[in-house]
């Protein structure tokens, strides 16, 4: 699995082939990302996941909350989400992520993992629902957690640690060649959001 020092390369692309995934690191500091992080853990509200794996319904221990403009519905492993609206905490952060990632979104998933031991499995963003080969910028607020691609013919893989306040792109025809994953681990025992900001198809 190939890791990069970002901190001596910034604004590189993770992936070797097939895609562009950009690691700006933090773009907030620590006092205002907790002050995010405590504040969205209070304002959302939050519902467990609902997925479709294997046939059978399954409910996770992660909570979601899907913000967006109206009519914006998202629809993924068998569950449909109808857009929240914005709120005021959504759209500073929204401009920041714009204005850093160079993208104007429409939407965001916002993830909610109590600790470590929650995590998402092997996966690509490539529903027909969202604009396709468009860029999807995640936000990291608390626990720094390690973040994995795995390219889908080859196999290959690279990794990136996510930090308190950063922020990384995938952008380009990623979700077609690589799929992503945020792996479980019980040496996190702090909460962490991660807040995914998308551009849906009208």
């Amino acid at each position: 699995m190939a890791r990069v020092d970002f901190f001596q390369t910034p604004d590189l692309n993770l992936l070797p082939r097939d895609g562009t995934v950009i690691y700006h690191g933090p773009i907030l500091g620590e006092v205002l990302a907790r002050d995010h992080l405590e504040g969205l853990q209070t304002e959302v509200p939050w519902q467990r996941d609902e997925l479709v794996m294997f046939g059978k319904r399954v409910v996770t221990s992660r909570e979601v909350a899907w913000f967006g403009d109206p009519g914006l519905a998202y629809t993924y492993s068998g569950s449909t989400k109808q857009p929240m609206p914005w709120s005021e905490r959504l759209l500073q952060l929204k401009a920041l992520v714009e204005q850093r990632s160079g993208t104007v979104f429409n939407s965001c998933l916002v993830n909610f993992y109590h600790k470590g031991e929650e995590g998402m499995g092997w996966h690509s963003d490539d529903e027909k629902s969202i604009e396709r080969d468009s860029a999807i910028a995640s936000l990291s607020l608390g626990a720094e957690r390690r973040f994995d691609f795995r390219h889908k013919e080859t196999r290959e893989k690279v990794e990136v640690m996510l930090e308190n306040g950063s922020l990384l792109v995938m952008q380009g025809e990623t979700q077609r060649h690589w799929q992503h994953q945020l792996p479980p681990t019980k040496k996190v025992s702090a909460a962490r959001i991660n807040l995914t900001f998308r551009r849906m198809a009208r």
